[in-house]
């Protein structure tokens, strides 16, 4: 059989041959894979000689090339280009992938290997990177059920199996859900929005074989729409539609998925002995107990909540003064926000935008990676997945560091969201390999494509995951990268988003889509000094999300989660003009996969230490400071799972910080 997934990839770097792939090779390939990864896996199980780290360990860190390669190929396209076939391989593999990686750890020979160096950890002579991914592979097999035996371990088995399968529909219903509806917009329809809004609704309209403009569920077009029409009654079935993705009934609801979802994950848990999902997933992250996770959050809620009522008090006097009776609605709330926004700061999206070309900012991230750490960055010419795709070589000092792949456009092949992910990731074992990263946003398209302040947020916190995986410099896969706890792995993106408002990053880079002219100082300030504009409303809809998610897997799985959701807003106070940033049916972090699960808090955990870390370099020399650079690198950066997230902060920071640089960072209190 030549099939090109699983033929030696000649291509530059070693990339896959996505020229020469093509939908009918994936099933093929992924057989010929899992028959050769269960060959790989029965041998090291019943391999005659006693245990050792490189006859068990090492051997399972060297199987399964052939699996990463079928699977790094197929996820991404199915992710960032789908299309019925693949939605239609999607669910086939995910039952069959469950069984799979559930066989493995279940095996009852394999477990057996890994507990017996693991009982003998301190007379084997490991060293300590070799003693960090032993206590991760046997508390790996630990977790996964391995220790259970005959009906649980069967039980087990299933839940797993079910899962994937859920996750799985639950994207496709959402990826459905957004592709298939738009708005269609008159002429008259397009009175009061900035051009680019304009153009990137003309834009959509091709995409979607429309007689003219329309607003799609795209979040770098649905959002200006709300923040710039006139029309109250077309934000208002916008902003529904929006919202009511995964709840619409017929075959792409996700309510009751998600249900099934929380009561398997409940069971999976108590099958391991523990009280809750949330007690048993956070067992393992830095804030350890949901206990710690809700401190967090209500710590955050209380003044954000405050900010917001405030602000809805400004904005629904706004509204007023138009001629608007009745509550200030979600629909009018980003709308109010930014004139508001332009009349306090004199700051007018439609005026920034321009500033804000998607291939200067991406320049901008290169620029800071170059002054921090030497990485230099050169357009490759290779085959790709998709015509939007572009690739570089990083290298340092003219040594090869990672090959990193930008694909920024929405499209409605496209899930929704911003992501990370390596097609392959960093290790020195079996061979040395270098990273090839990608990372997906959704941005509107134009000529030249322009970003919001936000989509610019979004594509620096990406590219701080990319630098993640391109430093990482440890032996083994399964710990490089951003192969870390789940509320530890959003600090480097996090924190890189502080370069983007760093003054002379702005002031080099920021520079007019026509004129080329850099952005005036008098719109640089107004740019710095409104950055925590709403933040009570951002704070409010992301913090509701988490502690939903944290209600969620707390205790008993509810059996109504929309019922749930509800209570929980209700005794939070949750303002009436502000919605959750993930209401339930489209709760993708959550229900998509077991990632965020009882952890969306994750990323707001990660602000407490983005804003003490960034605050590192500005105590020392300022933002491109060489000696935090180099400490960033060699303790967080390069250093993937290698040791505890706690230590590894410690090691760079030298304390752990509290909440107060996060409320002070997001201006819910005097700095």
């Amino acid at each position: 059989m030549n099939n090109p997934i699983l033929s030696a990839w000649t291509s530059a770097f070693e990339i896959a041959p996505f020229d020469k792939i093509s939908d009918t090779d994936f099933a093929p390939a992924l057989d010929a894979a899992m028959q050769a990864h269960n060959a790989e896996i029965g041998a090291i199980a019943s391999n005659p000689e006693a245990p050792t780290f490189a006859n068990t360990v090492e051997a399972l860190e060297a199987a399964g090339e052939m699996m990463d390669k079928v699977l790094s190929v197929f996820f991404t396209v199915a992710g960032a280009d789908s299309n019925p076939l693949r939605e239609e391989l999607q669910r086939e593999f995910s039952p069959k992938l469950a069984a799979h990686f559930s066989g493995i750890s279940s095996n009852k020979a394999l477990f057996q290997r890994v507990a017996d160096l693991w009982a003998r950890k301190d007379e084997l002579g490991l060293t300590d990177e070799q003693a960090r991914v032993l206590m991760l592979s046997h508390r790996g097999f630990v977790r996964a059920g391995a220790a259970l035996e005959g009906n649980e371990d069967t039980r087990m088995q299933e839940i797993k199996a079910r899962l994937a399968s859920l996750g799985t529909s639950f994207t496709q219903n959402l990826l459905a859900d957004e592709r298939d509806w738009f708005m269609e917009l008159s002429e008259d329809d397009l009175q009061g929005l900035p051009g680019f809004v304009v153009n990137s609704a003309r834009a959509a309209g091709e995409e979607k074989g429309a007689k003219g403009p329309v607003v799609t569920l795209s979040r770098s077009l649905i959002v200006p729409f709300l923040q710039f029409s006139p029309r109250r009654d077309l934000r208002q079935k916008a902003y529904r539609a929006w919202t009511a993705r995964g709840a619409n009934g017929g075959e792409t609801d996700n309510r009751e998925i998600a249900a099934q979802i929380l009561q398997l994950r409940q069971e999976r848990a108590k099958l391991l002995g523990y009280e809750s999902f949330a007690d048993f997933k956070l067992e393992t992250e830095m804030a350890r107990t949901p206990d710690r996770v809700r401190d967090l959050l209500m710590q955050v809620w209380e003044p954000a909540k405050t900010r917001a009522n405030a602000d809805a008090e400004i904005l629904t006097q706004m509204m007023r003064n138009d001629g608007v009776n009745g509550p200030l609605e979600a629909w009018d709330w980003r709308y109010y926000a930014e004139k508001r926004r332009k009349a306090e700061h004199d700051l007018d999206e439609a005026a920034l935008k321009p500033y804000l070309q998607l291939d200067r900012m991406i320049e901008a991230s290169f620029a800071c990676a170059n002054r921090l750490f030497g990485l230099e960055f050169k357009q490759l010419d290779i085959p790709l997945y998709h015509p939007d795709c572009r690739a570089w070589e990083v290298t340092r000092n003219g040594q090869h560091i990672a090959v990193f792949i930008g694909d920024y456009f929405a499209r409605g092949s496209k899930r929704s969201g911003a992501w990370c992910s390596a097609m392959r990731g960093q290790a020195k074992f079996p061979k040395v390999q270098a990273p090839v990263v990608i990372n997906v946003c959704n941005f509107a398209k134009g000529d030249p494509a322009l970003l919001s302040y936000d989509d610019a947020r979004t594509l620096f916190h990406e590219f701080g995951h990319a630098l993640h995986q391109m430093l990482s410099n440890v032996t083994y896969e399964s710990i490089s990268g951003t192969s870390v706890a789940r509320d530890f792995v959003e600090l480097p993106s996090q924190l890189y988003e502080h370069w983007l408002e760093v003054p002379e990053v702005l002031a080099e880079f920021a520079t007019h889509a026509e004129t080329g002219a850099p952005m005036p100082q008098e719109m640089l300030k107004k740019v710095l000094k409104a950055a925590n504009f709403d933040q009570g409303f951002q704070t409010v809809e992301y913090v509701a999300s988490a502690l939903v998610d944290l209600a969620f897997h707390e205790g008993a799985a509810p059996d109504e989660p929309m019922a749930r959701q509800a209570e929980v807003l209700a005794d939070l106070g949750m303002p009436a003009a502000i919605g959750m940033r993930h209401a339930t049916p489209h709760f993708a972090h959550v229900f998509a996969g077991d990632g965020y699960s009882a952890g969306y808090y994750s990323y707001m955990w990660s602000e407490v230490m983005d804003a003490d870390a960034f605050a590192a370099f500005e105590e020392a020399g300022g933002a491109f400071d060489s000696e935090r650079a180099k400490a960033l690198e060699e303790n967080i950066l390069s250093t993937g799972g290698s040791r505890e997230a706690e230590e590894l902060y410690l090691a760079f920071r030298g304390r752990l910080p509290g909440v107060e640089a996060l409320l002070k960072g997001r201006g819910l209190i005097a700095a």
